[in-house]
């Protein structure tokens, strides 16, 4: 089948970035005061970003004064196809005039959620659980699955992952801000050095790299006095999201499959953030031709932000007996019917190939502001999963979350959205969606390229 022909202007606002009041307007001021007033002081994004939404398309946000956003952040990777698709929608619409939950008895929408999910994964991974309606909830269904199969209670795994807020999510994530007064969590969790290359545990460089992150893993494992027990799994982001945008080097997933293999450790691959056609690929651990045991899957599922996770793993893990885990939001029609329809566009517009194309485009730019800037510690990514790491000065590479935090500011201000991640939360996320048009993602790292020039120039801010 030839890719579909589609205007990628069209599925966006026009005019973007277009800024009438500075943000946020008093319309917006109204509604986050009136959040503040009564929802928990856990709220981060919206004072990150201090805005109200009133609308948004494609990969543009109005907010309630008029000010249309380029959104480079995608509600966290959510919006793989973009606020409001038309295909999208209108699944979306006539699944609400059928039914909008079933729990896991079968419906049309189910079905032809599977059927699109057996296209797009690897031959494999045979086998789904739908939960919901969070990507924590899928890491908590692939640890259950791991530990049921094994008989084992360990997991490994590693420095920077993020893999969600539930007790047992929580434990494999590694950020201590997390953490912090909610210890002790799900025992027996051990953590690797991840490829992070930047900033390697190793103090190795690229050029005279032995993999001492992979070789470290298979000591966990294979020294008896290591302190590690033989674990359930070994749970990965192919790429990291929330720890800094890290594309690890491209022997390393393939040495963890190897290791696991070796010993005889179940490997599960976390790409709820980088999945889903999000690096170009429909998984980004196609990149590197490694299939794992299980697949957790949430975010860009559902199509337009309609909440639903999964698993997908061998037919060989297949052994729960009948409702040996449950969930009531498994059932949630709309978000079947919706992410089916955001999955058949991915598969069918090129859109995989497009992303890919687009990210080479985006990392050049960046990568070319990198060797310009005194700031910027490196440029990374793959597809539209892009990173930009600041630092106080490159030769230390002393982390800088202070410039990182007042970029996203200038650049919200200017009409860009944008979030903040990474080890030390000094490094500039862009999530856009992949429906972002070639002149709206030139235009909003342009954007991004003279904040960092005027952050240069005026480094105190003042």
């Amino acid at each position: 089948m030839s890719p579909i022909t589609i205007n990628f202007d069209d599925l966006s606002l026009p005019g973007a970035p277009k800024i009438r009041i500075t943000p946020p307007g008093p319309k917006s001021k109204e509604l986050l005061a009136y959040q503040a007033a009564h929802e928990s002081s856990a709220i981060s994004y919206a004072k990150g970003m201090p805005m109200a939404v009133r609308r948004a398309k494609g990969a543009t946000v109005e907010d309630m004064d008029g000010n249309v956003y380029i959104d480079c952040f995608g509600g966290a990777g959510v919006m793989a196809v973009g606020h409001a698709h038309p295909d999208v929608l209108k699944a979306a619409h006539e699944q609400i005039d059928q039914v909008t939950h079933a729990l896991d008895i079968p419906t049309p929408a189910r079905k032809e959620m599977e059927e699109i999910l057996v296209r797009a994964l690897p031959k494999e991974l045979t086998r789904m659980f739908f939960g919901g309606p969070t990507g924590s909830d899928a890491v908590e269904q692939a640890m259950k699955l791991a530990k049921y199969n094994t008989g084992r209670i360990p997991f490994i795994a590693f420095e920077g992952g993020y893999h969600g807020m539930t007790a047992g999510a929580l434990a494999l994530t590694t950020a201590a801000s997390h953490k912090e007064g909610l210890l002790p969590l799900v025992p027996e969790v051990h953590y690797a050095p991840y490829g992070y290359c930047y900033r390697c545990a190793f103090g190795r460089r690229p050029e005279d790299c032995s993999m001492e992150c992979t070789q470290y893993l298979d000591r966990m494992l294979a020294d008896p006095h290591s302190g590690v027990t033989k674990p359930a799994a070994v749970i990965v982001e192919p790429i990291q999201g929330e720890g800094g945008s890290i594309v690890p080097p491209e022997r390393f997933l393939p040495n963890v499959r190897e290791i696991c293999d070796r010993h005889e450790v179940l490997l599960i691959c976390d790409e709820i953030q980088c999945g889903l056609g999000r690096t170009g690929k429909m998984f980004a651990f196609e990149h590197t031709g490694t299939v794992p045991d299980v697949v957790t899957l949430s975010k860009a599922l559902g199509g337009l932000g309609f909440p639903i996770s999964a698993i997908a793993y061998r037919e060989s893990l297949d052994t729960w007996p009948t409702a040996k885990t449950i969930g009531t939001f498994r059932g949630n029609m709309i978000a079947y019917a919706a992410g089916a329809g955001a999955l058949r566009f991915m598969l069918d517009s090129g859109l995989l190939e497009r992303t890919e194309q687009l990210g080479r485009r985006a990392l050049e730019l960046l990568k070319g502001l990198e060797k310009d800037s005194g700031i910027i510690g490196e440029a990374r990514g793959k597809g539209l999963m892009l990173g930009v790491e600041f630092v106080s000065e490159k030769e230390t590479k002393k982390p800088a979350p202070v410039l990182a935090k007042r970029m996203r500011t200038l650049c919200h201000q200017r009409g860009v959205m944008i979030e903040v991640g990474g080890h030390y939360g000094n490094v500039a996320r862009f999530l856009p969606p992949l429906v972002i048009s070639e002149a709206l993602l030139c235009k909003a790292i342009e954007i991004f390229s003279d904040s960092v020039r005027e952050i240069e120039n005026n480094p105190s801010g003042e």
